[in-house]
């Protein structure tokens, strides 16, 4: 799939690309051919690293309303010969969102674009969903000879069909043809048995019901590859000794505790990952040593589990083992150790650890820039510890992120630290694509001042597209400024 460039965030696509309040605001300022010409490349090349955490298409449908903009671009997005090529959902799955909440608005041609696509495109059954929720029944049951027809008769035809109404997100169309298809109404009784079936036969080596059994199956290699030759697959490994983590705490007994400390200690990659876990979960007194101690071991398999097991510490002793290793005056704070001590006290810190935590926010933007997972914890911690010195650093996030997440949680930390919150950035977080962010704008903005701000949260209250959590925080404030 293409990966989009992501343009500096002062410019209009920048603006449009992070979903940002600003971004709709300067479109309907600039000339109108430039917006469309820029909404078209963000809707037709999703920005987004991840579509599942961040919105948009409610976002770029809200502004092509307002631009009244034609819908040719992404007529020939879905039309082109990558359709067939490029078999990634992501490719045209935001073109299809839009053209969804467009068809709410009542735009007819986004209507027939979803219903031409769902007969011919490769992504029809992203444009089904759509159309369930928009489309009248008549044209729904119109629609089914097309999608039936991609399934040939037959076994294979049938499990795929199967597969396909097992897996709609919307079943309505499926209930529908249900009644006239006799096809459909089999796959339909079929599909609860087939994941009821999978789910009875599901393969796999289980442990034996000791501490040892357990501590060897969390390294036991996969019955596919007896010889170990494959290349590993570290996902996987992590999730088995987490699994034996949770088996160790059913088995374990007072009289084991040496096993599992000598694991923890001097054990495989697996076992010792799920002994670390597993001692750490009980609050062994001896887990932040042999925590430390793992952080420091060649194997990065061991230190990746020794860093992950770190964040599920809690308690007094821990948070003073984290501030030791977070402390710059040992040296630490540099060190993946000290990263992860310090991710720790933002997360389950008290207010005396948020000059640490203000000072590694600063250093990640410094080093990384507004990128990578980690930073979102840091984020979240200068707000929920009340950092004030860590605001400039906010915004700083809130202004360059190219996640909507990332922002929203600055936003939330903003919102926390910042005097100017209400008057500054709430007011264009009432057009940010997210609606969490703008759940908490409405919550905190200042309706006096600024006279666009009374106007847009008076139009959220009347948008049948805007979410419930949304619509009944801006009626809280506009029937409070009625009150007074």
């Amino acid at each position: 799939m293409f990966e989009p460039v992501i343009a500096p965030s002062a410019s209009l696509v920048g603006l449009l690309q992070r979903g940002r309040g600003d971004g709709q605001l300067h479109a309907l300022a600039a000339d109108r051919a430039e917006a469309i010409a820029a909404l078209e490349s963000c809707v037709t090349h999703d920005p987004r690293a991840d579509w599942q955490v961040e919105n948009r298409s409610l976002y770029y449908a809200r502004l092509y309303m307002e631009l009244e903009a034609p819908l040719t671009g992404i007529e020939a997005h879905l039309h082109a010969p990558e359709d067939t090529l490029d078999q990634d959902e992501a490719r045209t799955g935001l073109a299809l969102s839009v053209l969804g909440h467009l068809a709410a608005y009542g735009r007819r041609d986004a209507l027939d674009l979803l219903r031409g696509y769902t007969a011919t495109g490769w992504n029809w059954a992203w444009a089904l969903d759509e159309l369930a929720l928009r489309d009248d029944d008549r044209f729904l049951l119109s629609l089914a000879p097309a999608v039936l027809g991609r399934f040939p008769a037959g076994p294979e035809g049938d499990a795929e069909l199967r597969a396909a109404v097992r897996g709609a997100y919307e079943p309505r169309p499926w209930r529908l043809w249900a009644a006239h298809h006799p096809r459909i109404a089999t796959a339909s009784e079929q599909s609860p048995f087939d994941l009821w079936q999978r789910q009875m036969n599901r393969g796999g080596v289980t442990p034996g019901w000791s501490t040892a059994d357990v501590l060897a199956w969390a390294d036991q290699q996969d019955p596919a590859d007896p010889t170990g030759t494959a290349v590993p697959d570290t996902a996987a490994a992590a999730r088995r000794a987490a699994a034996a983590a949770r088996c160790l705490t059913a088995v374990v007994r007072p009289e084991d505790r040496p096993a599992v400390l000598d694991a923890a200690r001097n054990g495989a990659p697996g076992a010792r990952s799920a002994a670390l876990r597993h001692l750490v979960d009980r609050n062994d007194p001896a887990a932040a040593g042999l925590t430390e101690l793992a952080a420091a071991d060649v194997d990065e398999r061991i230190v990746t589990a020794a860093l992950e097991v770190l964040g599920r510490m809690r308690g007094p002793e821990a948070l003073a083992h984290a501030r030791r290793w977070a402390d710059p005056a040992t040296g630490g704070a540099d060190s993946a150790l000290g990263e992860a001590a310090v991710q720790l006290l933002a997360d389950a810190g008290e207010a005396a650890d948020g000059p640490l935590v203000v000072e590694a926010l600063r250093r990640w933007i410094s080093v990384r820039g507004t990128d990578g997972a980690g930073l979102a914890t840091l984020v979240d911690g200068a707000g929920r510890l009340a950092a004030a010195a860590a605001v400039p650093a906010l915004r700083h996030v809130y202004g360059e992120a190219v996640s909507s997440e990332l922002r929203g949680r600055a936003a939330r930390a903003l919102a926390a630290t910042d005097p100017h919150f209400a008057e500054g950035p709430a007011v264009e977080c009432l057009w940010d694509c997210e609606e969490s962010t703008r759940e908490l704008a409405a919550r905190h903005v200042t309706t006096t001042g600024d006279v666009r701000v009374l106007e847009r949260l008076r139009r959220l209250a009347a948008d049948p597209a805007e979410e419930a959590e949304v619509h009944a925080a801006v009626r809280v404030r506009l029937t409070s400024r009625e009150r007074h």
